[in-house]
This record gives C-alpha cells, sequence and structure tokens, in this order.
C-alpha cells in the first residue's frame, strides 16, 4: 500500500460523507491517494442495521473511488479517548502513514464526534512514539509515524471554521454519495412515525444546501466545507494563504 496523501476517519458511517465528501472527491480529482476509515459500525442508529449500513459504506466509498475503506469494529455510542481506543487506531496510521487525517468535529451534537476528535487527535500524536510497539496483519512490528496535521470537520453544530475548501464544482455528486445512505436519509420514501429522526427528513436535505452554501459564503465559493484546526498552519509565503 503506497502512503497516503489523506485518511479520513469518522466515528460513523457516512460522518466523512457528511460533511467532508467534497473535500475528498477533490483532493482525488487533483490525484491525492484516500482511504477512509470507521471506527464502529453505527450499530446504535435508530434507522437501519450495522449490516445494512455496512453495504451502504461500501456503495459510498465506490463512488467516492477512494482507495480502501476500514472499520476499526470500536462500539458505537460509547467511544473514548482511552488507552485501548488509540492502541485501536494507532495500526491503521502506521499502515497508511497519511500526511493528513481529516476527523471528526471539535463539538457536536452526538457525543461520539467531540470524543473522536480528541481520541483521533491523540492517536496520531502517540503513533510517531517509537516506544509504542504494534504489529501489522502479518505479526511484523510497524515503524512510527506521525501524520503532518490533522484537521477536523465540522458537522450539526455550527462551528466557525479556521478554513473553507471549495466544493462547489462537486456538490450535486456530494449529495448523490450521501443519498448511498439509503437507511439514515429521506429518499422518498413513506415514513412511519416512530421511523423518523432528525437526518430522515427532507428538511435535512435543505440544511446541508444551506451549510454549504454558507460556509462556502464565507470564504467567496458558492458551496464549502468547512475545519477547524487545533494549531496553527505555517506557510512560508503569505500568498499562498489567498
Amino acid at each position: 500500500m503506497e502512503k497516503l496523501d489523506i485518511l479520513a476517519i469518522g466515528a460513523h458511517p457516512d460522518d466523512v460523507e457528511l460533511a467532508a465528501c467534497g473535500t475528498v472527491l477533490c483532493a482525488i480529482a487533483q490525484g491525492k491517494r484516500v482511504g477512509l476509515l470507521d471506527l464502529t459500525r453505527g450499530e446504535l442508529g435508530s434507522r437501519g442495521s450495522a449490516e445494512t449500513r455496512a453495504l451502504e459504506a461500501t456503495k459510498a466509498a465506490a463512488m467516492l473511488g477512494v482507495g480502501f475503506r476500514e472499520n476499526a469494529g470500536l462500539p458505537d455510542g460509547f467511544l473514548e479517548n482511552t488507552k485501548s481506543y488509540q492502541l485501536a487506531i494507532v495500526p491503521f496510521i502506521r499502515k497508511y502513514q497519511p500526511r493528513i487525517v481529516l476527523t471528526n468535529s471539535l463539538d457536536d451534537r452526538h457525543p461520539d464526534h467531540g470524543k473522536t476528535a480528541k481520541l483521533v487527535s491523540d492517536a496520531c500524536f502517540l503513533s510517531g512514539l517509537r516506544a509504542i510497539k504494534t504489529t501489522d496483519a502479518n505479526g511484523r512490528e510497524q515503524k512510527a509515524f506521525r501524520p503532518e496535521a490533522v484537521y477536523h470537520f465540522i458537522q450539526d453544530r455550527y462551528l466557525k471554521p479556521d478554513f473553507v475548501v471549495d466544493i462547489t464544482e462537486v456538490f450535486s455528486r456530494k449529495l448523490e454519495i450521501i443519498a448511498a445512505f439509503s437507511s439514515q436519509f429521506y429518499t422518498g420514501d413513506i415514513q412511519k412515525p416512530e421511523e423518523i429522526t432528525p437526518i430522515s427528513t427532507p428538511e435535512f436535505w435543505k440544511f446541508l444546501e444551506a451549510r454549504a452554501r454558507e460556509f462556502g459564503r464565507a470564504a467567496g465559493f458558492e458551496f464549502g466545507e468547512g475545519f477547524n484546526i487545533e494549531r496553527p498552519i505555517g506557510v512560508k509565503d503569505i500568498s499562498n494563504l489567498l
């Protein structure tokens, strides 16, 4: 496996698609190597089984055109920034050696999201410590590796972005990919009252467009995806920020 440019890590299947797949699509179009890692199977979701969501995740990954999609098998709803969960993520980071890691929002409606933000950030740091030993699937010791940057995509709860990626050219494709998770989102089907969730209504699609327009407008684009950073981005030429 060649080293990745970007590894996108989400607490649940569809997290990356909802908040960052426009960025992923643009990166792939630029020739960058991108992979996905879901930490859980989303088994506690109000709609759809873990098996259904796995099939949807595979379909979405194919539509995105990423190099792979893996699942860490951690428990949905009970993610914590613990040693055991950190050590469950480190082997993936060392295996794929991404320059950039994209992961969940620093603060969000679902408690797994904010916890994953810190969990992944700490796992990326620990992955660079040689004293921590991990092995690959064949039992071979992995080399220490630390990504150059961790960026947090903004999800349900509004946060002021530190930077915005222009996704105008791929926005319609992003919506098609999100729709691959048909068990989670409104696709024109008749829903029973007990099946309706905050993300399964027609209005949620309007929210996704409004949020993308909001982020885009602030940065001078039609549609955008917003990200937060934990430490400043360094540049040698200030004009590179234009």
